[in-house]
């Protein structure tokens, strides 16, 4: 779930130069921050910088929507929905110039604030609020959950974000990772108000959070304010560790999504990948290129359309998606059929070369992030995932040990395949590679893991 409210350009800028723009490449040298930390256990991260006029507040939560209670998906974006009302963002965007920013993914819940460094009390005052004063009263409760099944139920949704959601539903069923973020209408309904006072109770502790702090300020007088505003801030009795029962394998058929009529069609093929904090990660990032290499290799067709290939690691571990979007229904189930070939081969017959795992580290996302949010989320990451200080340093990958990794991923692995298009076409063409399963029909035979109606594309 992501929540904005737009910087004017100017200030926007000057906001990205709170801290010398870095690539990930150069990482290893750029700047450490200081660090402090209050008596209730919340930890401060001063973000040195040049003198200028802007400042940013960036406040981690490190619990996010993995923790939502089973068949009540969306509770703690209802959560980041409360913090703030309507009247306090017109505030920060009209009267500071600001921005303001809720964002609550798998693993965690942000909250950002930018504006004047002269404003500086005013955002530490919201800050303050919106954690120690959260209102939960049962008419701001009923008010944002109408708000959310408003927002919901109206949303139209791309085929693409149909089809990644259907992939990670179909890969992890009712695990944490193949359900929605924001929730759907059924969910939300069933959201009431102990439920939040719950999760406020268990994961809205200063001990589970890490606020950045970035601007030209007396870090003496920033620490007072703190004491003052955040101090009091009670601390949690215990963390809340992320224990889920593993999903069941995947359904080996490939599952379609009918859009009757539809010109075109969304194909993805996914696979289980490695958690943030996995010593092999670097290596899934960069195979993520490689595979996708390959891929456009073997199918050229693939070329001229939004194909892609991306691993995303959460804490509990990761999805490997390969994406493209495609004329037919004839090459659709040529695609699939090529990526399941690709990734068999990366696993066995055809381990990646040593150039190109030097490729596909200059090429994965990693390497492109450049700038101040990309070097505070570097620091905010080694405190969700408890992740070494250095963990951003270059990694030189051998390929010898990309072969493992690539045999860890893809050999002997239950794969997930999802088609969004015209059923009747895609039916046809992929019975001749194997099983199908068309949502919403009865299924034919017994599948692996029970598929789950895709609701919404899962957040970063």
């Amino acid at each position: 779930m992501k929540s904005q409210i737009k910087l004017p350009r100017a200030l926007l800028l000057s906001a990205l130069l709170i801290l010398s723009a870095l690539p990930a490449s150069a990482r290893q040298g750029a700047p450490e921050p200081k660090r402090e930390q209050l008596l209730n256990g919340l930890k401060i991260l001063f973000a040195p910088r040049p003198a200028g006029s802007e400042v940013l507040l960036k406040l981690r939560v490190h619990s996010g929507a993995a923790f939502d209670l089973a068949g009540k998906e969306g509770l703690m974006a209802l959560l980041g929905d409360l913090m703030f009302d309507a009247q306090t963002r017109a505030y920060v965007t009209e009267e500071l110039d600001g921005r303001l920013e809720v964002r609550v993914g798998y693993d965690s819940i942000d909250v950002t604030l930018a504006g004047r460094a002269s404003d500086f009390e005013r955002l530490m005052e919201l800050m303050r609020n919106a954690f120690l004063n959260l209102q939960l009263t049962p008419e701001a409760v009923e008010r944002a959950r109408a708000e959310r099944l408003r927002a919901v139920a109206t949303s139209a949704r791309t085929p693409a974000e149909v089809a990644d959601a259907a992939a990670a539903a179909r890969l992890f069923g009712a695990y944490p990772y193949g359900r929605s973020t924001e929730g759907t209408p059924e969910s939300l309904a069933r959201a009431q108000r102990p439920d939040l006072m719950l999760m406020r109770e268990r994961f809205l502790n200063p001990n589970n959070a890490t606020l950045v702090i970035a601007g030209d300020l007396d870090q003496r007088r920033v620490m007072r304010l703190l004491r003052q505003s955040l101090g009091p801030w009670r601390k949690g009795d215990r963390t809340i560790p992320a224990t889920f029962r593993q999903p069941e394998a995947p359904d080996a058929r490939a599952l379609v999504i009918n859009r009757p009529g539809a010109s075109g069609v969304e194909v993805r093929l996914a696979a289980r990948g490695l958690a943030r904090a996995d010593r092999d990660y670097p290596y899934a990032q960069a195979l993520a290129q490689v595979a996708l290499s390959r891929w456009l290799a073997a199918v050229p067709e693939l070329s001229s359309g939004a194909a892609s290939a991306r691993h995303r690691a959460f804490r509990e571990g990761g999805l490997f998606l390969m994406s493209a979007t495609v004329p037919t229904p004839e090459l659709a189930a040529r695609a699939l059929a090529k990526g399941r070939e690709v990734l068999s081969a990366l696993a066995s017959s055809q381990p990646p070369t040593a150039a190109e795992m030097s490729a596909g580290t200059a090429a994965a996302p990693a390497a492109q992030a450049q700038g101040v949010e990309a070097l505070i989320e570097s620091w905010l990451d080694e405190q969700t995932y408890g992740l070494a200080a250095d963990s951003s340093a270059p990694v030189v990958l051998s390929a010898g040990e990309a072969q493992r990794v690539a045999a860890r991923l893809f050999l002997h692995t239950p794969l997930a395949a999802v088609a969004v298009g015209d059923a009747e076409r895609l039916r046809a063409e992929l019975a001749r590679a194997g099983g199908v399963e068309v949502f919403g029909e009865p299924a034919a035979q017994p599948a692996a893991a029970t598929t789950q109606p895709p609701q919404a594309s899962p957040s970063p």
